[in-house]
């Protein structure tokens, strides 16, 4: 097994270690470096659409700005997550966000931060909370449904069903709206019924605590992808309902 080869760094200054190939931003978070991230989640593969965590890394007396969440620390060199020249690009990206989501809580609080470059000159898409990240869509594809994807085109261009209409593939799991940074993805519910891309779903209760598993769709498609049987209980309640099991078994008081 060939092991992989470490590279010294320097981050704002402080000499740091990391795995040749690894991505920058990930370095940054383990040595305490905070970067500011929109599109970036440990869950789905990078993808560097949203360009709100960018750095500059200097090499050989030459420096460059990079989308730190997938840029690959492939030699030694000199990284910096707050330099006058990010701050510059960060701005402008800000602004353009600002513009296409201004409805959005988290674009402004950002904005707010890092100061956003003046938009007064720009007409905002109005109403809107969806930054285009495609997060949602990449959860939705991950889980095996597809409900969701980017539709039209320009200005026009958003994440949506099929021709608006509902999908027959939606399971009401809420998936998208958890990868969501912006909260874009509306959703209602109460105690026994969720509703989500204009269809609405039962939810299905746990015989023993009471609390909401999820609908029946949903648990119907990780059965189906776990090979095992729908399962009834919520987590806590089947883990203790293994452990009494357990006790049982073995004598345990």
């Amino acid at each position: 097994m060939t092991k992989k080869q470490q590279i010294d760094i320097k981050i704002n200054g402080r000499p740091c270690t990391c795995t040749k190939g690894e991505f920058l931003l990930e370095v940054a978070k383990r040595n305490g470096f905070y970067i500011p991230t929109l599109c970036h989640h440990p869950g789905i593969a990078e993808q560097g659409c949203c360009r709100v965590c960018l750095a500059e890394v200097a090499e050989n007396g030459r420096s460059k700005i990079v989308v730190s969440c997938v840029y690959p620390v492939e030699r030694p060199c000199e990284a910096y997550t707050d330099s006058e020249r990010v701050k510059e690009d960060r701005s402008v990206v800000l602004m353009l966000l600002a513009m296409r989501a201004p409805e959005s809580t988290e674009i402004k609080a950002l904005c707010k931060q890092y100061g956003a470059m003046d938009h007064s000159r720009f007409k905002p898409i109005d109403g809107e909370k969806c930054i285009m990240c495609g997060l949602c869509a990449r959860a939705c594809a991950s889980l095996g449904a597809g409900a969701i994807s980017t539709v039209l085109r320009g200005t026009s261009k958003k994440i949506s069903t099929p021709y608006d209409e509902p999908s027959e593939t939606c399971v009401g799991c809420l998936s998208c709206t958890k990868v969501c940074p912006t909260n874009a993805i509306a959703y209602t519910e109460d105690k026994d019924k969720r509703s989500i891309w204009g269809r609405g779903f039962t939810l299905i209760s746990c015989p023993e605590c009471g609390e909401p598993i999820g609908t029946r769709e949903e648990m119907e498609l990780a059965a189906l992808r776990s090979g095992e049987e729908v399962q009834e209980l919520c987590p806590k309640c089947r883990k203790k309902k293994m452990s009494d099991v357990l006790a049982h078994t073995y004598g345990i008081e």
